[in-house]
């Protein structure tokens, strides 16, 4: 079924859903950049009451990043919970996390409660990570899933722009200092984080309130709940034809489901690794880099008093980027965009190194050539472009198609477990290797790029147009773009 065909009102049932689903991408984006604004804050009235000396910045670094591990925990977990509960229960589960630790990281008083409350959201963010790629990835027809699926990543930079527009207006209500109190006597720094509580708990509404994936109805033994589903999100003439290949696939996944994850590769079943693959050079490009590091970066090429501004301007960009991969992934494929993808994120990367290799230090302050310092701007914009078009909503789109219906929560798990572990490595490590030299970090994030583009060539098929239950095949090792290239060259 094409993109044209689908009826209207199916359509905005299916996107409805997509919808109602990714709002848990929001949850992800709005954690992951709340905490920018008030890391500052945490260091004088958490961090340094306790500690002091070189382990300020670790200790304070530490409590800031715990959230990306206890993600990569929660989208371990989060699998076989969906496999267990059904999607929609596990999506409350994370609303729940996120709102307790909304209220508690705002009220936390010591190092060890914020870092207690920032675990609870990190697992909930962990969760939600994966659970929306998943629902979104078995409830969309076809014609439609690569649109569908990139809502995750559209969310995660909704989010990421609203946590930076809030951010900024708590700290203008707090007289540009968020240590300072801003409404019950509490500082400005700690309604940046209760605010979450809103969208957590229109996520948890939301969960409450949409249908079980037809495709888990199915697995467990639920076949006319599944047809009800169905019957809202395709024609009645298709629904049969729909239950039979998903029902042929799980009788398929049954013979093999002592396999489960493991497999001849390193343990893992092959399709896991490239899932993994994936995530991994979605974070190592050092897209969050961009986003955490950038008043750093504004700084350095002397727009200090803009900086702010400049990293809401990123946080637009990097929504309005997301809309051309909506538009373009079912029309033109996974694929070639992350191809295109790869070649701009390791072009504009290679400026920034190049950039940065003239940068000289003037009283402790890292400054850039005016010349090279409008490279530099419009290099890092071009880069958010680059990934926010491709990478950054394909990579979820993968991560819903790829796996089979038997571990397909299980690997999606793991997958994203591998993504919050990379973001976590990219975000501790960019401070010592950029103190080392900032032209060969940048060098090494446009190595990245590289080899993603390596990747895709040789071992990632095109997935459009291709039913959920049969993209597995393409993956299969005699099936893979390098493999066919070898044989019709021979």
């Amino acid at each position: 079924m094409s993109s044209d065909a689908i009826d209207p009102k199916f359509r905005r049932r299916v996107t409805g859903l997509a919808i109602a689903a990714a709002v848990g991408g929001f949850l992800f984006g709005f954690d992951s950049s709340v905490v920018n604004g008030a890391v500052d804050a945490i260091g004088k009235q958490i961090v340094e009451p306790a500690v002091s000396g070189p382990a300020f910045d670790f200790v304070k670094g530490f409590v800031v990043a715990v959230a990306l591990l206890a993600s990569a925990l929660g989208a371990w977990i989060a699998g076989g919970l969906a496999d267990r509960w059904g999607r929609p229960r596990v999506m409350l589960v994370g609303a729940i996390l996120f709102f307790l630790s909304a209220i508690g990281a705002g009220l936390s008083q010591t190092i060890w409660d914020l870092m207690l409350w920032r675990v609870i959201g990190g697992i909930g963010i962990g969760i939600a990570s994966v659970i929306a790629p998943a629902y979104i990835g078995e409830v969309a027809p076809k014609g439609v899933r690569g649109g569908l699926a990139s809502l995750q990543q559209l969310a995660i930079t909704i989010g990421i722009l609203v946590a930076l527009v809030s951010d900024a207006a708590w700290n203008a209500a707090a007289g540009n200092n968020p240590v300072n109190a801003v409404w019950l006597n509490l500082g400005g720094w700690r309604w940046m984080f209760i605010v979450g509580v809103i969208p957590a708990i229109v996520y948890g509404f939301l969960a409450l309130r949409i249908p079980e994936s037809p495709r888990y109805l199915l697995l467990v033994g639920r076949r006319d709940e599944a047809q009800r589903v169905f019957s809202t999100i395709m024609p009645k003439e298709e629904i049969d034809g729909a239950i039979g290949d998903i029902e042929r696939g799980i009788a398929e996944d049954k013979k093999n489901a002592k396999a489960s994850l493991r497999g001849p590769a390193l343990g893992l079943n092959p399709i896991v690794w490239i899932g993994i693959i994936l995530s991994v050079f979605q974070q190592f490009v050092g897209i969050n880099v961009v986003f955490y590091y950038s008043n750093s970066l504004w700084t350095a090429v002397g727009l200090g008093a803009q900086a702010s501004l400049l990293s809401v301007l990123s946080g637009v960009v990097n929504v309005a980027v997301t809309f051309i991969a909506i538009a373009l992934v079912d029309r033109i494929g996974r694929r070639l965009l992350l191809l295109v993808g790869s070649i701009g994120m390791a072009l504009t990367l290679g400026l920034e190194a190049v950039a940065f290799s003239f940068a000289t230090l003037h009283n402790g302050q890292l400054t850039l050539p005016t010349s090279w310092a409008v490279v530099s701007v419009v290099a890092a914009n071009v880069f958010i472009i680059a990934f926010g078009a491709t990478w950054g909503p394909l990579v979820w789109v993968l991560l819903g198609e790829i796996f089979p219906s038997r571990i397909r929560a299980r690997a999606l798990g793991v997958a994203a477990a591998a993504q919050w572990i990379a973001n976590f490595i990219i975000s501790e490590t960019f401070p010592p290797l950029s103190a080392w030299s900032l032209p060969w970090t940048y060098t090494i994030y446009a190595g990245f790029a590289a080899a993603s583009f390596f990747f895709v060539l040789w071992v990632v098929p095109e997935t459009k147009g291709v039913a959920l239950e049969r993209t597995e095949d393409l993956f299969l090792r005699e099936n893979r773009p390098g493999r066919r290239r070898a044989r019709q060259s021979a």
